[in-house]
């Protein structure tokens, strides 16, 4: 069914409050081990329309931010979404709580029940005001961010419509895009400093209430984290500081050479070549033509899921005023179908967001249409998510020519280099909200030292040269995960030291990358991060000394493959 034809109707949420209580009593009463695995799975599948209903709500609602109705559906389910995961919480206690408890771990797997356990620790009914408060919050950044309109060359653009200015190979223009984007940030300072206050409050709140010290350490049980806690990430981003800046400063170096700037600040990080940054091919029928085409030859299970795409009518990838930033994919269970979600704005970065969504769409498609794997556990952790799409991104490598053409070959750097590069940016805005949520009480403008201190732990390179907004610390706040979806940043960087193996594997043999990561892919969220690295053959970054071992042959490749 196209997404035109897929209808919506607000759900009565006393009757599925009501269901949830029913299942919670079968759970307390199921006699069996069989019998408890039978109502995880009926449990699992019975919000497949509640769940259907609040992504088609949040989805129109991002599409565009101005439209009262959908703003008014996504308020609805900012208020009504925590009574209803928490009444879903109340069946996983029933559940943990029955004697056939070790059932659904020989049938399920290693995630299923540390997963209910988070969950009943995450959540209860004593924080459901403040819960509905940090959805309204999530949703008011939504709609400042995404509704920011800024005047430059005549126009006026949105945040995305940036990003070409940004890699203009005329320095003026660059500073004048960066200028104009901090108009908007600093004319609206007071709004994004005080939602973000209100964010940390209420977050540690909730986190006090439930038994915590402060939202970093609940917020790794909300994130459902198995097998690893803040000491093992704390050591991944030592690793990251000690081993990887330093390569990434070379690398950053080596690039200024190559454009010829004698004196780079910040303005000039986003040019990577003198001629110019790779150009993909323009017009959405014909990215779209050539992404058809190149998950055809992927393999069989990409033909049939970018067949189902397409025809479809599951993108929403153009940026336009009113529209949320950013970009996602989320799921419609009852249509069994992904959604993509993104901003192109005529960069290569229309590429990366393209395969990247299609990354984490190619596995929902294909864990919908599992029958062994309950709905719960469609997706794994989101530090296993962001394999499926950061590892897509480097999958493909072999049909990006159908989208760059000559400049393919600029593309495959210039990718190798901001994946790598990302990780010291993404364990930044990770020891970032560690420090914000374990001190609270910082002002705005302590917040934004802070901000400035990372930068130079993590990012030495970077001359601001009295930038408004960023020179002031400023710019974290245009990162919406730090607003959304706190502590969920890092996930990205677990995720990036798979994706940077598979890039490896794909080197020696693209046939062996692939059949590694369908195989990942495949088990859906059955298993743990550590288990799917290794169900792939790949290392994890927890162990002492794996980062550089990761590491350092990407930076050699990116050191041989210069242009």
């Amino acid at each position: 069914m196209k997404f035109s034809e897929m209808t919506y109707t607000r759900p009565d949420i006393d009757a599925i409050l009501a269901q949830c209580r029913q299942f919670a009593q079968r759970a307390a009463q199921a006699a069996s081990g069989e019998e408890l695995v039978q109502l995880y799975y009926d449990q699992s599948a019975a919000l497949a329309d509640y769940t259907t209903a609040a992504n088609l709500a949040n989805i129109h609602y991002t599409c565009d931010t101005r439209d009262p109705y959908w703003e008014g559906e996504q308020n609805f389910f900012d208020s009504n979404g925590p009574a209803v995961t928490n009444a879903t919480v109340e069946i996983y206690r029933a559940i943990l709580a029955n004697p056939h408890l070790d059932a659904l771990t020989e049938a399920l797997g290693s995630t299923c029940v540390p997963g209910m356990k988070n969950a009943v620790l995450a959540m209860d009914d004593r924080v459901l005001a403040l819960q509905q408060e940090a959805n309204a919050l999530s949703s008011a950044y939504q709609k400042l961010y995404g509704g920011a309109l800024v005047e430059l060359d005549g126009k006026q653009l949105t945040i995305p419509q940036l990003g070409p200015y940004r890699q203009s190979l005329d320095p003026a223009v660059r500073r004048a895009a960066y200028e104009a984007e901090a108009g908007y940030f600093d004319a609206h300072r007071a709004e994004f400093d005080d939602l973000y206050s209100r964010t940390v409050k209420n977050l540690n709140e909730q986190a006090r209430i439930l038994g915590y010290k402060d939202y970093s350490e609940l917020s790794y049980v909300r994130m459902n984290r198995i097998g690893y806690g803040p000491e093992e990430i704390r050591a991944f981003r030592d690793q990251v500081a000690r081993d990887v800046v330093p390569l990434l400063n070379t690398i950053i170096q080596r690039r200024a050479k190559r454009v010829g700037i004698d004196h780079l600040t910040f303005t000039d990080l986003g040019v990577a070549f003198p001629d110019g940054n790779p150009n993909p091919i323009q017009g959405y029928g014909e990215r779209m033509a050539a992404a058809r085409t190149m998950y055809h030859e992927l393999s069989p299970e990409t033909a049939e899921f970018i067949d189902f795409m397409q025809d479809n009518e599951l993108f929403d990838v153009l940026s336009r005023p009113g529209k949320a930033s950013g970009g996602y994919m989320t799921s419609l269970p009852s249509y069994k179908a992904p959604f993509i979600f993104a901003n192109w704005n005529g960069t290569s970065a229309d590429v990366d967001v393209l395969t990247h969504e299609a990354g984490h769409a190619f596995e929902g498609y294909l864990a919908a249409r599992d029958e062994k794997i309950p709905a719960d556990l469609e997706c794994p952790g989101m530090e296993s998510a962001e394999i499926h799409s950061m590892a897509m991104e480097f999958l493909t490598a072999p049909w990006h020519h159908l989208l760059f053409g000559k400049d393919t070959d600029k593309y495959s750097l210039l990718h190798a280099e901001d994946s790598f590069i990302f990780l010291a940016y993404g364990c930044e805005v990770d020891e970032f909200q560690h420090i914000m949520y374990q001190k609270p009480d910082l002002t705005p403008d302590e917040r934004n030292a802070v901000w400035l201190e990372l930068e130079h732990k993590y990012r030495p390179w970077i001359d601001f040269d009295g930038l408004p907004f960023y020179g002031r610390g400023a710019g974290w706040q245009r990162q919406l995960h730090i607003y959304e979806c706190p502590f969920y940043y890092i996930d990205y960087c677990l995720s990036t030291m798979a994706a940077l193996q598979f890039f490896l594997l794909t080197l020696k043999d693209p046939k062996d990358a692939w059949a590694r990561y369908l195989r990942l892919v495949k088990r859906g969220g059955l298993a743990s991060y550590t288990e799917l690295c290794q169900t792939a053959g790949l290392r994890t970054p927890f162990e002492a000394g794996s980062v550089k071992a990761i590491a350092q042959p990407v930076a050699d490749w990116i050191e041989a493959h210069q242009i």
